[in-house]
């Protein structure tokens, strides 16, 4: 299956108009498989517009100063994708993954947060994960992505808040993570998500070691 083509949105990053997929150039090349990373940059080109200024949260009380401000919630996903590729480098852990399913949980982790605000809404969805996997799933004939690896990368999106199921008003609205692609994509986001962490950026939101 070819890969359909798709006129890039451009979206402007501190004054440099890039293409979304641009945004993520050194990420990218954590993506071994070349059939993935082409699919994973035409799902990044649908990805909502505010995605690349928001903060990764609305009151910054449940991240660290690094994802705060203008472009914070793609810094939380840089950081992310960041701690899943050290680990996943490891023998430890890394072993216990192919090449190709290492690719798709960093596609994963790329795109877990992608529709947080949902309709470019005030606060953050409860359901985002839902709203991601949906995005992918709505764009998948377009990829060259097999049925079983959309599967993998959805159902690692939808389960990526690990224990947080239930909404403000209490109604289990997500699946807690149960395989080890979903264990593993919760652990990544989760430790990216922690007040502790200082992760450095240059001006151009790329992680400086």
């Amino acid at each position: 299956m070819e890969v359909a083509s798709v006129e890039a949105a451009v979206v402007d990053v501190d004054s440099k108009t890039i293409t979304k997929a641009d945004a993520f150039n050194k990420e990218l090349t954590y993506i071994k498989n070349d059939r993935i990373k082409e699919s994973a940059k035409l799902l990044i080109e649908k990805v909502p517009d505010y995605f690349f200024h928001e903060p990764a949260s609305s009151t910054g009380k449940y991240h660290p100063d690094f994802s705060q401000g203008d472009g914070g919630l793609l810094r939380h996903t840089k950081a992310a994708v960041r701690i899943a590729y050290e680990i996943l480098s490891t023998e430890t852990f890394g072993d216990f993954y192919t090449n190709d399913e290492k690719d798709l949980m960093i596609l994963a982790i790329m795109l877990h947060d992608s529709v947080k605000r949902g309709d470019n809404e005030t606060y953050t969805r409860f359901d985002h994960p839902l709203l991601a996997s949906k995005l992918v799933r709505d764009n998948a004939n377009n990829t060259n992505l097999t049925e079983e690896e959309v599967n993998l990368v959805c159902s690692s999106i939808e389960t990526h808040m690990g224990q947080w199921t239930k909404d403000y008003n209490g109604n289990e609205i997500l699946e807690k993570p149960k395989t080890k692609y979903q264990r593993f994509v919760h652990l990544c986001d989760y430790l990216s998500a922690k007040k502790f962490l200082d992760v450095k950026f240059d001006e151009n939101n790329n992680i400086l070691y």
